[in-house]
């Protein structure tokens, strides 16, 4: 059984929420065995305020003593926590955040196989002491990367972005023709590790309005977009654009490519969001660990209203089991390579017509 773990999230967001909601279904338990970071009173606390009374778990010191069909809560703390449900607090950032290194300290030490984290806040959290943007930029310093790639995912629907959490004001400045053939070549790496897609398509977009027509709107397209797509065809990578972003995905281009780039945030992701919100995956690429997370934030909004729906987290529960069994799949072919032959050689068409007759 895949050991996924996951993440509470901001203690006064809907995380706590979405997991009860996720797992209280005991049949999706034979297909992983779902281990949490939080804690059981702070369940108890989010249970009691949906009225929910399905949802069932254990609690455990560590996540070796999981135990499989079972709902495992590791409790990170034990000490009662005043919420705040609703609110940014720099509690509910203390929390999340212990909760997100103890995960990943179990990750990197083998314990759990793939990592789903809930929402946290960015305002409460780098109170706590969190020093990076968000997930993707601290998962990426775990693993010794210099940069990682948000993806996001719906079925055949998936968004990355050239920049993420970059002030619109900085963008055009940090865009290169290198960052963006990088970000191209992460892109159809995780299309084929992760997705296995052999032979990947991928649209970019431009920058600036109509993909800057031929430079009256702007220049980074013919000057670093252009290039980069053009060296990565060098590279017998398929790229294709740059494609105006507002126009793209209203148009049958959408279903012609198996990834999207976009330059920054917004210019993917409002687009995105407004076709899968309820279902859509936040995934962290280019990583050699497996982390997803839904969609959406911490909703404080809705926090104790049941009315959030745990969908999205679903999705991010199933896309971490696919992108794991990918890579054990294209891990297990790699240790074992097809013997060349003759008759690879005469598949192949190697040999001349004469030779095969």
């Amino acid at each position: 059984m895949i050991r996924v773990g996951i993440t509470i999230g901001d203690i006064n967001g809907i995380g706590p929420e979405v997991i009860i909601k996720a797992l209280r279904d005991s049949r999706i338990l034979q297909d992983f065995t779902p281990i949490i970071y939080g804690s059981t009173k702070t369940m108890a606390h989010h249970k009691k305020e949906i009225g929910d009374e399905e949802f069932v778990y254990q609690s455990c010191k560590s996540a070796t003593e999981a135990v499989a069909k079972k709902v495992n809560i590791v409790n990170v703390w034990q000490e009662e926590i005043k919420y705040d449900l609703g609110v940014s607090t720099e509690t509910g950032g203390k929390y999340a955040f212990l909760a997100l290194e103890k995960a990943t300290d179990d990750l990197a030490s083998n314990k759990i196989d793939v990592l789903v984290t809930a929402p946290i806040c960015k305002e409460g959290i780098i109170k706590a002491g969190f020093k990076f943007p968000g997930h993707t930029e601290y998962l990426a310093h775990l693993s010794n990367v210099d940069d990682a790639l948000m993806l996001m995912v719906n079925n055949d629907l998936r968004v990355a972005l050239v920049t993420s959490h970059v002030a619109l004001k900085e963008v055009s400045a940090s865009l290169t023709k290198e960052k963006v053939l990088k970000k191209i070549k992460m892109l159809e790496l995780s299309l084929k590790k992760d997705f296995g897609i052999i032979r990947p398509r991928i649209a970019v977009f431009g920058l600036n309005p109509h993909a800057g027509e031929n430079g009256k709107m702007g220049d980074e397209e013919l000057n670093i977009i252009t290039p980069a797509i053009q060296q990565a065809k060098g590279e017998n990578i398929l790229a294709f654009g740059p494609y105006p972003a507002d126009s793209f995905f209203g148009s049958s281009n959408v279903t012609k490519f198996d990834g999207i780039l976009a330059m920054y945030h917004d210019q993917g992701l409002t687009a995105f969001k407004a076709l899968a919100f309820d279902e859509g995956v936040n995934y962290t690429a280019g990583l050699p660990i497996v982390r997803t997370s839904p969609d959406h934030g911490t909703a404080f909004d809705i926090v104790g209203k049941n009315i959030a729906s745990e969908q999205s987290l679903r999705s991010a529960i199933y896309l971490a089991l696919d992108v794991y069994k990918n890579r054990q799949f294209v891990k297990e072919l790699s240790l074992n390579p097809l013997p060349f032959s003759d008759t690879n050689q005469k598949k192949k068409g190697i040999y001349k017509k004469e030779e095969i007759e």
